[in-house]
């Protein structure tokens, strides 16, 4: 190790870090491009008889159970494209009913959750620029000093050991007290977050929470698969770096030895 090598424990964690923030926002970006393949999710979860059931009973907007599930998938897909654009155009999704009447998706509390939801969305895309940042330097830093790519028992091990503290985190003091902790934290002091089928056709039309489970889910498989891929691909550099180091020592010594012989 050079004298002014820093030390590789100092950078890999930077690394997979950054790593970690960059490709799961890039899964969140591709599936928000494709609704989160929310047609699937609806004929799984049976959306469709879940907004048969609970659309009749809605306290505020009628006429719900009259459309179609493509009509469901579109509607889902705006709310979708309004929160990744800061919520532009969350008052203007609308629904028709068999007459061609327009009506409103959502009241109030329903939009103002929804920008609460997109302002979330918006520092998760700074979040996931700054581990994009952190990934690029520190990776770079480490390709610039020759170091060795962990092993994958020490990848797997430290992953394995963070997902395992939080966890028991979340076990010992309860998954539900974390949920509803969470969104105290995250969502402004006032605003709506929670709605009962009968209060909103938004949650209605999500299944709220299977849909997030299913989302999770999908998620989740993109980005270990993003993940895996950008792993092995900073593997293969890494090891090709340190490669070129001992053919190059040998050209240069060959080149030398050349040199000597021309000059005899």
């Amino acid at each position: 190790m050079r004298t002014n090598q820093i030390s590789p424990y100092l950078v890999w964690p930077f690394v997979f870090v950054g790593q970690l923030l960059a490709t799961a926002l890039l899964a969140w970006h591709l599936l928000a491009q494709f609704s989160f393949a929310y047609p699937l999710g609806y004929q799984l979860l049976k959306l469709d008889q879940h907004i048969a059931e609970y659309a009749p009973l809605n306290r505020h907007i009628h006429g719900f159970q009259f459309t179609q599930p493509k009509e469901h998938w579109e509607l889902f897909a705006q709310i979708t494209r309004a929160v990744q654009h800061n919520g532009e155009g969350l008052a203007d999704i609308y629904f028709k009913l068999p007459n061609n009447t327009h009506i409103p998706l959502m009241h109030t509390a329903e939009i103002i959750h929804l920008q609460d939801v997109s302002h979330l969305i918006n520092a998760f895309y700074v979040a996931g620029g700054i581990g994009l940042l952190l990934w690029i330097i520190f990776f770079t830093l480490a390709y610039a000093q020759k170091m060795s790519f962990p092993s994958p028992r020490d990848i797997v091990l430290g992953f394995c050991g963070g997902i395992f503290l939080i966890s028991t985190f979340i076990l010992s003091v309860g998954s539900t007290k974390v949920f509803y902790w969470l969104h105290t934290k995250v969502f402004p002091e006032g605003h709506q977050w929670f709605f009962y089928y009968e209060d909103s056709l938004m949650t209605t039309l999500m299944k709220a929470p299977d849909i997030f489970a299913f989302i999770a889910v999908l998620l989740l498989v993109v980005l270990m698969l993003i993940w895996g891929l950008s792993t092995f691909g900073m593997a293969r550099l890494l090891k090709r770096n340190i490669a070129i180091e001992p053919n190059s020592k040998t050209e240069t010594k060959n080149h030398n030895k050349k040199v000597k012989r021309k000059r005899n």
